[in-house]
């Protein structure tokens, strides 16, 4: 069979890689803590189960708009802009299968093939895929380890801008390594994208899943609104991963190519599932802040955890549901000739599955250390505890 060249450009979900190995491991009748997927174990809010099979009973299955029904384009508006002290027009939002592919069409409507996109490195692996499958030139930018959490480079942003540099993409409160900005480095981002005339995608999946601290968005700050598309899902706050539901934000003229786009690739996001939407946005929001109050505890369990493992140091984040500890000095101790030597020995000796800093973007020049990415989004505190014991047990054998 004869397939495109274009998709030898194409990557993945490295984590979806990772649970491959840990579902055979299991298979052999393995005990497995996956600690590799940042999906949720939390049960869908019955108010949206009802709204859902309410829309269902009253025959919303059919098509419906492209860039959503009109009801949901207005709640999304009003709560997207009241959160970011923002007031938005449903003209300026289009509802998608979620927020993957806002990444893929910001992409698609604002780079021609040889553009140059900025994106960080380590950073959710979509980014990269859909830049070079797209046939534009992915651009890493790095983070920096300091005493209060990780930072962009920005003298590394601003040398990599070029004349081809066509937009940035900022992921602030970030996947995978918990990093949050400061005012500060949020303002310095949206001077370079204004200097240098960059459309930027703001994503920001993770906005509202934080424990302590508030959320801004880069698209709030003066001059930003009209270069700045975000990305927004259901998938964190209300643990609806599975039902494929999110939006980009963006000025109107832009909004009306992801319509077009949105007619092209799917014809129409699930009508019931909208309706579910509306009622996760409108309804009551104590199961987030009950799933919050539980995340934050299977936060402190494994940064607890973690920071009793030899070699291993963590921040404890502010914000997602991940941790990115340095286990540079883990894998001299137990005798690991690199991350994937030593993520497959913890899975074979303790049970524990997780991501490496490689799942997440090439490896930049100069890197010294060693990350690994645990998420604590799907397993209950019991099984983190008795996981990551294992885990420090093992370790300590050494």
């Amino acid at each position: 069979m004869r397939l495109a060249s274009r998709l030898d450009d194409l990557g993945t979900e490295t984590a979806f890689a990772v649970a491959a190995a840990a579902a055979d491991w299991k298979s052999r009748g393995n005990e497995v803590y996956p600690f590799h997927l940042g999906d949720l174990d939390f049960p869908l809010a019955g108010h949206i189960v009802e709204a859902m099979n309410e829309a269902i009973a009253a025959g919303k299955t059919g098509y419906c708009p492209g860039p959503g029904i009109p009801e949901l384009r207005a709640a999304l508006a009003d709560d997207i802009g009241s959160r970011r002290g923002m007031e938005f027009d449903p003209s300026e939002i289009t509802v998608m299968t979620g927020g993957k592919p806002v990444i893929t069409k910001f992409l698609q409507a604002i780079m021609n093939p040889g553009d140059e996109v900025l994106y960080p490195n380590p950073g959710f692996p979509i980014y990269e895929s859909q830049i070079e499958y797209l046939g534009g030139v992915a651009r890493p930018y790095r983070y920096l380890p300091t005493d209060d959490g990780f930072r962009i480079d920005l003298d590394q942003v601003r040398e990599l801008i070029t004349d081809k540099t066509v937009a940035i993409i900022y992921n602030d409160l970030q996947n995978p390594i918990s990093a949050e900005s400061t005012d500060e480095e949020r303002e310095a981002v949206a001077a370079l994208a204004q200097e240098h005339d960059l459309m930027v995608l703001s994503d920001e999946a993770y906005f509202e899943m934080r424990y302590e601290g508030d959320s801004k968005s880069i698209a709030a700050l003066d001059g930003m609104r009209e270069r700045t598309v975000i990305l927004y899902t259901f998938s964190k706050k209300f643990a609806m991963t599975g039902s494929r539901l999110g939006c980009a934000v963006a000025p109107e003229a832009l909004s009306k190519v992801f319509s077009t786009m949105n007619t092209n690739d799917e014809s129409c996001t699930t009508h019931y599932v909208q309706w579910a939407g509306i009622a996760a946005l409108q309804g009551t929001q104590q199961p987030v802040a009950d799933m919050l109050d539980v995340l934050r505890g299977r936060r402190d369990a494994a940064v607890e955890l973690v920071n009793s493992t030899p070699g291993m140091s963590v921040e404890t984040p502010r914000s997602t549901f991940y941790l990115f500890p340095d286990v540079t000095q883990t894998l001299e101790i137990v005798g690991a000739t690199d991350l994937a030597d030593f993520a497959q020995k913890a899975l074979h000796n303790t049970g524990v599955s997780f991501c490496t800093r490689n799942h997440f973007g090439r490896p930049q020049p100069g890197e010294d250390r060693s990350y690994i990415r645990f998420a604590y989004s799907g397993l209950p505190e019991e099984r983190i505890r008795e996981g990551l014991s294992g885990l420090r047990d093992w370790v300590g054998s050494f």
